[in-house]
């Protein structure tokens, strides 16, 4: 199933979407953790269970001591997050590409605000986005509406198939389905059996590669 039109937005999520943190992500919750008295995570399990926003996900994690528990991971990733931060392969060619073609860009993170504008300066990307929306910035988390309200702050675009929600998990597809947006998924190793239902990606690429020359393709044709 092919989307309807080239999009007039598309909203991103970042993490392992356009950036891989992965490394960076799984170090600073295992030492939470460790730190807090539980066993650390396998890869394996983190890829699958890392998708909320600390807020919502901490809580239920590490109960009253959540706060504590947030604290050190703040001061675990903050440590760390820059130096490891690796851009995917063609994930810049994907935005200047919907840049020059004159797409409203954004994205919509649970990473906490304050580090996703920081990993984006540091790439140099922040010009390449109308608006970088991260956990807290808005009323709610991903999958809320909130945050693709705030993402679409000052466009007059409403979200419909011509609105892309771009990203590498099953958050990202609830939140596009739920906004009413196109959802994409990018992902090298997507999980298969029932794990997306109901929110079914509408397309899926195995990298931005695949999603570059997708878009480019659709630019000849549109």
């Amino acid at each position: 199933m092919a989307a309807v039109s080239f999009p007039r937005a598309v909203l991103f999520d970042w993490d392992n979407t356009l950036v891989d943190t992965w490394p960076c992500l799984i170090a600073a919750l295992n030492r939470t953790l460790v730190k807090m008295g539980q066993e650390p995570w396998t890869e394996a399990y983190a890829r699958v269970h890392i998708a909320k926003s600390l807020r919502d996900s901490f809580p239920e994690m590490f109960g009253a001591r959540w706060e504590e528990a947030r604290d050190f991971f703040y001061k675990s990733f903050a440590e760390i997050h820059l130096e490891q931060l690796v851009p995917l392969s063609s994930a810049k060619a994907v935005l200047e590409e919907l840049q020059g073609l004159g797409v409203w860009i954004s994205v919509v993170s649970n990473k906490t605000g304050t580090f996703l504008r920081q990993e984006a300066d540091h790439l140099g990307w922040t010009p390449l986005f109308r608006h970088l929306v991260g956990a807290g910035d808005a009323e709610r988390d991903k999958p809320d509406l909130a945050p693709v309200t705030m993402a679409l702050e000052g466009s007059g675009i409403v979200p419909g198939r011509d609105v892309w929600f771009v990203g590498d998990n099953r958050i990202d597809m609830e939140c596009g389905h739920g906004a009413g947006c196109w959802p994409v998924l990018i992902n090298p190793d997507p999980p298969g059996g029932d794990h997306f239902v109901p929110y079914t990606p509408g397309q899926v690429f195995r990298s931005c590669d695949e999603f570059l020359i997708f878009l480019r393709n659709l630019a000849v044709s549109k």
